[in-house]
């Protein structure tokens, strides 16, 4: 018998279960994959010897989240933390390069390097306070008042049609664009600005970290955390019932790392039939077509400093990506699509065999498209790295029908499992100031359709894990770090 069953090894999940069970409860994770991870496994796509990591790549949230901050994970993995946080390519050999060091970002981009000190620094200051607000529920008070109105007012500015306001030139306001754009939503909308202001004050202060060996490290650290503390983890375990699981496991309470849509279909006798219409209308957004090379030799990108940079954002000015994405949201697949490209072998050796190395690189499609879309990725990074498909030794293309087939909850390839909208972030599956926690007794939502929403950080499954202890067990929130565990 078990206190707690957690439904789903994602990020979310295993912060869920680990934060149980460091409370003292007995915990019993099921995992319907026949390996940990969720968005966050790496393997063996191509050819031997490369590691490619299935969903996401680098983290911006590892240093920041409240969460990983609590866990230590910093001290339980390697995380190499880039001097570029992020390039982007525009025609004519030019590139804008986000920095760690936000003076340097600012050198760099010349008439517009004052526009983009004013839009970050205040941000950089209050970094806590922006945090704070963002991975939360943003129906609860801020705890810094100052860096919601300074984080709110650059989110309405970056989110409106004068978002090219302060801006002379195009590299900058590119640079913005591509950072929103990992959104998966229009551009501009206030969705998408905060996204993209969040993602881009994190490449000036902590940096955006690549974990060593591939993002499998940071699921594996949560799960031996997990063991350690008494956790069991059951593969192959898909449930269908959450009536059943806690007939079998005699848990007081479950914790579901999924989407709206599949805990109704869990727990359609245990929740009221008002809940299940909110769940149910739940909306999920456009997808991504992914497509992992293994390569011969570096990409020979024209910009030199691209050539360090382990992210880049390619798809050229402004209006070319809002045009774009705009294409993908109305369910065409753009000619010229926004790509989001990762070279983790800048920072990390350990990817690919000496001297080789690899590419994880996705595009955004409509939902459950079909579509190959390799050679619209190919041709992309063509147009800024000159013999770049001569260095390609093999490719593993997963189209977002695929991508959702892999993970339930990337529905139709939506890998943010819910449209990210200003609605669908107030409303995450619904408008409550416990929105984890759902209308059956003993019964929780922990996962990216909960707040904060996407991105690896596991606050959703902390969260919850965190109502489950308040009001159903009575515990308080436990320490999470390793000086608990020092003799």
């Amino acid at each position: 018998m078990t206190d707690v069953a957690v439904v789903g090894s994602g990020p979310n999940g295993l912060a869920a279960a680990v934060t149980l069970a460091r409370a003292g409860l007995s915990v019993q994770l099921f995992e319907a994959a026949d390996s940990i991870g969720g968005g966050t496994r790496t393997k063996e796509l191509t050819l031997p010897g490369f590691r490619h990591d299935v969903c996401a790549a680098v983290h911006p949230m590892a240093l920041a989240s409240p969460f990983f901050t609590a866990f230590e994970l910093d001290r339980r993995i390697e995380l190499l933390v880039p001097e570029i946080s992020y390039g982007h390519p525009l025609d004519g050999g030019r590139a804008g390069i986000a920095y760690n060091s936000l003076d340097r970002t600012v050198d760099g981009l010349g008439a517009d390097g004052p526009a983009w000190r004013r839009l970050m620094e205040p941000l950089l200051r209050r970094l806590d306070g922006v945090v704070d607000f963002t991975q939360g529920n943003l129906l609860r008070l801020p705890r810094d008042p100052f860096a919601a109105v300074a984080y709110g007012v650059r989110t309405v500015l970056q989110g409106t049609p004068a978002w090219n306001l302060g801006f002379r030139n195009d590299v900058a306001p590119a640079m913005l664009t591509g950072v929103s754009a990992h959104a998966i939503g229009r551009l501009p909308s206030l969705s998408t600005s905060g996204a993209g202001l969040l993602l881009g004050v994190l490449a000036h202060a902590q940096g955006w970290p690549v974990p060593r060996g591939g993002t499998q490290a940071i699921a594996q650290s949560l799960a031996d955390d997990l063991m350690a503390h008494g956790g069991r983890i059951e593969l192959s375990q898909r449930i269908d019932s959450v009536a059943e699981l806690k007939a079998a496991t005699g848990a007081k309470a479950v914790i579901c790392d999924t989407t709206p849509r599949a805990l109704a279909a869990m727990a359609h006798n245990e929740l009221p039939q008002r809940y299940i219409r909110r769940l149910e209308s739940f909306r999920y957004g456009a997808g991504v077509c992914k497509v992992d090379f293994a390569l011969s030799g570096p990409v020979p990108w024209t910009a030199q400093e691209l050539r360090s940079a382990p992210t880049l954002h390619l798809g050229g000015s402004r209006e070319a990506i809002a045009f774009a994405e705009g294409q993908v949201l109305s369910g065409r697949h753009p000619e010229n699509p926004y790509v989001l490209a990762v070279q983790a072998g800048v920072v990390d050796s350990s990817r690919a065999p000496k001297g080789q190395h690899t590419l994880w690189a996705y595009t955004h499609v409509p939902a459950g498209s079909t579509r190959d879309c390799s050679e619209s990725i190919i041709a992309a990074v063509e147009r800024h790295a000159p013999g770049f498909r001569d260095l390609i030794l093999a490719s593993r293309t997963q189209t977002a029908q695929e991508v959702g087939d892999y993970n339930a909850n990337y529905i139709g390839g939506d890998i943010s499992s819910g449209a990210v909208t200003l609605m669908q972030l107030l409303k995450r599956p619904v408008i409550s100031k416990d929105p984890w926690r759902t209308p059956a007794p003993g019964l929780y939502l922990g996962s990216a359709s909960t707040p904060p929403g996407p991105a690896v950080h596991g606050m959703g499954g902390w969260y919850a894990a965190r109502s489950a202890l308040r009001n159903t067990f009575g515990l308080p929130a436990p320490d999470l770090g390793l000086t608990r565990d020092r003799p």
